[in-house]
């Protein structure tokens, strides 16, 4: 579990809640009544409803269905961990060059890892080269495009959320301007004015932002691994020395991975 996120939305929220009812005229004392002045349901309908229009409008349905399953993605990510991966990796070579690549088929049925399982399959079937290539790029590249939608989903919907806050705002102004001489509309409409506003960059920078960049490192996390496993399999099927091909995958790691892993072979 990503205890991180989930202190970072419950810290945020206390945050500005505790921020709104602060008051410092005498001292330090909590008033709950100053939350009502930021609850106004215009305020919502124009900045909530208007950017889940303005998605509606921009992505297909299938979209809006993998919110909760990207949500699980941020709390409940999959551990993956590029350095079993090598030494996962090397273990196949050092069998295949050994005993065969037929002797892999074996050993496959205890890998949990799908793509893995699938890219050695092909290599223990005698599959070309140039095929076994052409069919791990193909898998790279449809990942790259199918995490990239998913997260441009956000990137739109934190430009959006802004932007009906700011036509909240315009709405409130003109409605102000247009009862200057009712007191009463005039409050209203002040309210709906700066609201609006306050609510489209909460839901940007509280929300879409933090959970699109979220998805980001995880596909970063997801692609690495299956970089590896891709250039690992290739390097299988050419015959390359099992410490080549740990060289070879170790420099694919950053710098910060690899700093790490230098101290644990150390140890």
């Amino acid at each position: 579990m990503d205890i991180l996120s989930i202190f970072g939305w419950i810290f945020s929220i206390v945050l500005v809640i505790g921020s709104i009812m602060l008051n410092t005229d005498n001292g330090f004392e909590f008033i709950p009544k100053q939350l009502e002045g930021f609850i106004d349901i215009p305020s919502v309908a124009i900045v909530f409803g208007g950017t889940i229009a303005a998605l509606m409008i921009s992505f297909p349905g299938k979209s809006f269905k993998k919110v909760l399953k990207h949500l699980k993605i941020v709390i409940l990510p999959k551990k993956y961990d590029p350095q079993k991966y090598i030494e996962q990796i090397v273990e196949f070579a050092k069998e295949a060059r050994v005993n065969g690549l037929l002797a892999l088929e074996d050993k496959l049925s205890e890998t949990k890892d799908k793509f893995l399982k699938n890219s050695l399959l092909m290599v223990v079937d005698s599959v070309e080269p140039e095929k076994v290539r052409m069919m791990l790029n193909k898998e790279l590249d449809s990942l790259e495009e199918r995490h990239y939608q998913d997260m441009e989903f956000y990137t739109k919907a934190s430009e959006y959320a802004p932007s009906f806050g700011m036509a909240g705002t315009l709405i409130g102004l003109i409605n102000l301007l247009a009862n200057m001489e009712d007191q009463a509309k005039l409050a209203s409409s002040m309210s709906v004015a700066l609201v609006t506003t306050f609510y489209g960059v909460l839901l940007a920078n509280l929300f879409f932002k933090p959970v699109g960049n979220k998805l980001k490192i995880r596909h970063d996390e997801e692609y690495l691994c299956k970089l590896i496993i891709s250039e690992g399999v290739q390097a299988i099927q050419d015959g390359d020395n099992p410490n080549f091909i740990q060289e070879k995958l170790t420099k694919l790691l950053p710098q910060y991975s690899l700093k790490g892993a230098l101290k644990d072979g150390a140890k």
